[in-house]
């Protein structure tokens, strides 16, 4: 580790060891009183006292002529003049360090206290118009020629600045590192000089810093910066990278992965901190945690500030995590609004888990902020639909449809999970499945899935309220296997059964296969809703063809002996008849499959063969 060495002969450089041995020099001269130098003043710097020679200091501090001027015109020891420095830049170690080249002693310089030392010549007006090669002069050689040319000596210098903030900023201290550090990434790694005087941490020097060739092997990776200044603090570490972005250079994606490292640095556990702050009791406590909270959220805002505006410059995944974290720590909501329109962007590249952000409202008791999935949706959407309008290529146009049928599959797959919230209102479930187009679904077993949990989930639901629930089913996409399952589901309404029933025979009528009689979990329905299933034996007929413009109504169930019928009949109309008293949705909108469930005014033969009796076997009987 080299150290700089000033004194009344030319700067050379010595060791540390060597340093060492010359501490008690300062020591003698600038904390006791020597018998053979007669001390005639006495300056007190934050409660430390120092008995010292006038004329040395004198001669190069400007400042203090000054005050030895004033303090002598009111003193009334002559012996002693008294000058008081409480407000002194850098407290005694720096005053130390400059009463020590007044005195001609050896001075040592590094990354550590070159920042501090400065602010403490300046204070003391060393300059060049007081005597020639004064230490401000040397100060500042050192500072261009030696640090501001070494990467690890300009962040170490940087991070020295935040104890004297305006003096550093005031002699362009900080700006100067900044700029150093900015142009050392947009250069070339191998022209970087990564100097030996910052000992980042112990292991570091144990195992990484054994020498220059493990730090050159370290630089040739291109994003070989992002860990050394993932230690700045939040605002130096955002005005770095702001230099750095500036400067047109730097790929995004470098950058999205510095704001990553520093992320991961700097926001560890915040669910963990914020649990602490709400169970907290004590008064204390709570000021600490609140404090805390504070310093978070101002770290998760500035690193959304400096988010690239590029897609795919950061992961789906690290904005979900950084939208979960500003909901946790009650970010701004132009933040929040900024990452979920950037998770709109590449939704389709989320997962479910990452979606699955924890509730931290104090007006529901939701387990999921559904809110917030729904606000991404909808960011996802009105990309979509602008890329669609001005896409320029078939392949742009592919590249749109597919994001939707995969965006589909992943809303399906989260109403699975927050199905299961006892406390998520209907509204919002059947909101969040109707953000996504029809044909983005090319089947509802997943859809058909979240339905049952949220069934299973919130069994108080009545019958009105199952229908509007099951509105936004498509029977005609729901695979066998689903089709058997929702046969035998006593959860879903009557209508929904029979509908998935008819649709599976004309399914099997379709592919030519051979239509058997009424299926023996259909007999099982019916009996249990009261109905003789041994009334209605007749197959449908493999003629029968489907049209998706087909609607359902009571009125047109017109059959042979259809007074024979009366309880399906019955059910039936039950059913027709809540949908009168189904209010609108609280977002103003009828459903979609409004139609899908109801019987065709007009009679139909399809119909009449699904469900007539025999006329000459009932005759007979």
């Amino acid at each position: 580790m080299k150290f700089m060495k000033l004194g009344s002969r030319p700067d050379t450089f010595y060791t540390a060891e060597s340093v060492s041995n010359m501490s008690f020099l300062l020591f003698f001269l600038c904390r006791t009183i020597s018998s053979e130098v007669s001390s005639d003043l006495i300056i007190q710097v934050k409660g430390t006292r120092y008995l010292l020679h006038k004329f040395p200091l004198l001669s190069k501090c400007l400042r203090l002529q000054r005050l030895c001027s004033e303090s002598y015109e009111s003193s009334d020891s002559p012996q002693h003049q008294i000058v008081q420095l409480p407000d002194f830049p850098g407290g005694v170690e720096a005053f130390e360090l400059c009463a020590k080249f007044c005195y001609g002693i050896t001075i040592t310089l590094s990354a550590y206290n070159i920042a501090t030392s400065r602010c403490a010549a300046e204070y003391l007006q060393m300059t060049e118009d007081v005597e020639k090669g004064n230490l401000i002069y040397k100060l500042e050689v050192f500072l261009n020629s030696c640090i501001l040319n070494g990467w690890k000596d300009s962040i170490v210098t940087l991070q020295t600045t935040k104890a004297l903030p305006l003096w550093s900023e005031e002699l362009a201290i900080t700006s100067r590192c900044i700029e150093a550090i900015a142009s050392k990434v947009l250069s070339h790694p191998s022209k970087v000089s990564l100097s030996h005087s910052h000992s980042r941490r112990v292991r570091d020097d144990v195992s990484s810093w054994n020498g220059t060739e493990s730090l050159r092997h370290k630089s040739t990776s291109k994003g070989w910066w992002a860990e050394d200044l993932a230690d700045l603090s939040i605002d130096l570490y955002w005005r770095t990278m702001i230099a750095i972005k500036s400067g047109g250079k730097t790929p995004s994606n470098l950058i999205g992965d510095a704001l990553k490292i520093y992320a991961s640095r700097w926001l560890p556990n915040i669910r963990k901190n914020v649990i602490v702050k709400r169970e907290s009791e004590s008064d204390s406590d709570s000021d600490s945690a609140s404090e805390l909270t504070s310093k978070h959220r101002l770290l998760l805002e500035s690193i959304v500030s400096l988010l690239p505006a590029e897609k795919g410059a950061v992961s789906c995944s690290f904005l979900l995590k950084l939208l979960k974290a500003a909901n946790i720590l009650n970010a701004s909501a132009s933040s929040k609004v900024e990452l979920a329109t950037r998770v709109g962007l590449q939704l389709e590249e989320a997962t479910v888990n990452d979606l699955l952000i924890r509730s931290v409202s104090n007006t529901n008791d939701m387990v999921y902020d559904v809110d917030l999935v729904m606000i991404i949706l909808e960011q996802f959407m009105l990309q979509e639909n602008i890329n669609f309008e001005f896409q320029e290529s078939r392949r742009s146009s592919s590249a749109s449809h597919s994001s939707k049928l995969k965006v589909a599959k992943l809303v399906d797959r989260y109403l699975q999970e927050v199905a299961r919230d006892a406390n998520l209102p209907l509204s919002k479930f059947i909101a969040l499945a109707e953000t996504i187009p029809e044909f983005a679904r090319l089947d509802h077993d997943d859809l058909y899935r979240a339905i049952d949990i949220y069934l299973k989930a919130h069994p108080e639901l009545n019958k009105s309220e199952r229908k509007r629930l099951c509105r936004i089913l498509d029977c005609k996409k729901l695979s066998m296997e689903a089709c058997m399952h929702a046969a035998q589901n006593e959860l879903l309404p009557l209508r929904v059964v029979v509908q998935v029933l008819f649709f599976e025979q004309a399914r099997a009528a379709a592919s030519g296969g051979k239509v058997s009689d009424m299926p023996s979990n259909l007999k099982a329905l019916l009996t249990a809703h009261g109905i003789d299933p041994s009334k209605h034996k007749a197959p449908l007929s493999t003629t029968t063809s489907i049209h998706a413009d087909d609607n359902w109504s009571v009125s047109g169930f017109k059959t042979p002996k259809s007074t024979r019928n009366p309880t399906l009949r019955m059910k039936l109309a039950e059913d027709d008849l809540d949908e009168n008293v189904v209010p609108r949705d609280e977002i103003g909108r009828t459903s979609r499959f409004k139609g899908l469930l109801a019987f065709p005014t007009q009679p139909k033969r399809m119909f009449s063969k699904l469900w007539a009796t025999n006329k000459s076997a009932t005759e007979k009987n």
